[in-house]
């Protein structure tokens, strides 16, 4: 039997010293190039947080629309039953108050929409109910922009567009959820 000699044995060796550089060459880069994708949820503009008590406001109760999504995902505005659909055109017709009801707005810029739901209620439901408030408000500002401008609300500038929403502020107060079944 022949004996190898050291030189043959090195030469049959595959040198890994630079697979460990490649490895961690391709994890790094596989870590650059891949994204995680997030849920957003719902985007809301938080007031800026201030250090010192801020006095208490009085609010009169014609001025709060009270929107309620119960553990039945039923829609509930001012205790009454109402079908989703229906909802943004009630939305606007408190905040507008065409026809001065006492049971209405005073105006728009003191109308506020107070929206709370059930810790039962489906999310989706949330959703359905949150959108439409907020195309309520789209709605009015379009109106408010062709009725001041003549242009839709996405042509206006920044002073036009603040302007708008300054005669018709969107305030949506969520009220902490109850407890299941709760109402």
């Amino acid at each position: 039997m022949a004996r190898r000699s050291t030189r043959e044995k090195l030469s049959q060796e595959i040198n890994a010293g630079s697979m460990a550089d490649i490895a961690f060459l391709l994890l790094i880069f596989f870590l650059v190039t891949t994204t995680i994708a997030e849920d957003k949820g719902v985007l809301v503009k938080l007031p800026p947080w201030v250090e010192e008590e801020q006095p208490e406001q009085i609010i009169k109760e014609r001025n709060v629309l009270t929107v309620l999504i119960n553990a039945q995902n039923q829609l509930l505005v001012e205790g009454e039953e109402m079908d989703i659909d229906d909802l943004r055109e009630a939305v606007k017709l408190f905040i507008k108050n065409p026809d001065n009801d006492p049971n209405k707005a005073e105006k728009p810029t003191k109308a506020i929409v107070s929206l709370q739901n059930d810790r039962g209620t489906k999310y989706e439901i949330y959703l359905q109910v949150y959108n439409e408030l907020k195309a309520a408000y789209r709605e009015l500002w379009e109106e408010e922009a062709m009725r001041l401008f003549g242009k839709p609300y996405d042509a206006l500038n920044k002073d036009q567009q603040r302007k708008v929403r300054n005669n018709f502020p969107l305030v949506i107060s969520e009220a902490d959820p109850t407890e299941f079944g709760e109402e």
